[in-house]
């Protein structure tokens, strides 16, 4: 198993030790060398499990000092998915992006027509990502009079999963969103990713 397996495996662990209640909100976890030695691995590999667990919310505090289970993160709701994000926001791709058929269809355009693409993070007032929202579009950006979202569920990315500080895999909230023109034409379409430890779905109807 690679290093990067073992501590992602380990991290997953510590996780659902945390959940049923092993260790509770505020309470340190024991030494990075005593779990170390529980699991057999290296204590480089259990730094880098809880690296990946503070980067998540799951832990607090400094690996120097002490590492605790930390409380659960403030839950937003969303319910207008074509609200502009309050906080602040970082640009984390630009680059164009042929169209697949997905794409293609929501965007009424040709299989391989090169898109317009970024992807936006963005962030809490503590500066945690909170949710990541990728669009694409065809030459400009125009206004736009209404928009549809749908709701549903994917599994996160390698990308997406580091981005949010979660485990690959992870189930996530994917909100489909789709700009329109006055004549109903689709101008702009975007995949919201919301992690389901974070937010509550109550979308407005659709307008």
């Amino acid at each position: 198993m690679s290093e990067a397996a073992k501590y992602r495996r380990i991290a997953a662990d510590i996780r659902r030790r945390i959940e049923a209640g092993e260790w509770q909100p505020g309470q340190p976890l024991p030494s990075r060398v005593q779990m170390a030695a529980e699991y057999h691995v290296h204590p480089q590999t259990m730094r880098l499990a809880r690296v990946l667990l503070r980067r998540a919310g799951v832990l607090g505090g400094e690996e120097r000092k002490a590492v605790y289970v930390a409380h659960p993160p403030a839950m937003r709701t969303l319910t207008d998915a074509d609200a502009d994000w309050p906080h602040s926001s970082e640009t984390t791709d630009t680059g164009p992006r042929p169209a697949t058929e997905e794409l293609a269809e929501r965007l009424d355009v040709r299989v391989g027509a090169l898109l317009r693409h970024e992807t936006v993070e963005c962030l809490d007032p503590g500066g945690r990502s909170a949710m990541l929202v990728s669009s694409w579009w065809r030459g400009q950006r125009q206004p736009h009079v209404s928009y549809s979202a749908e709701l549903g569920c994917v599994a996160l990315t390698e990308v997406q999963a580091h981005a949010l500080g979660l485990l690959v895999d992870a189930a996530a909230f994917r909100v489909v969103r789709t700009r329109f023109d006055h004549d109903g034409r689709p101008l702009e379409t975007a995949d919201l990713i919301l992690p389901m430890d974070r937010w509550l779905i109550r979308l407005a109807p659709m307008r």
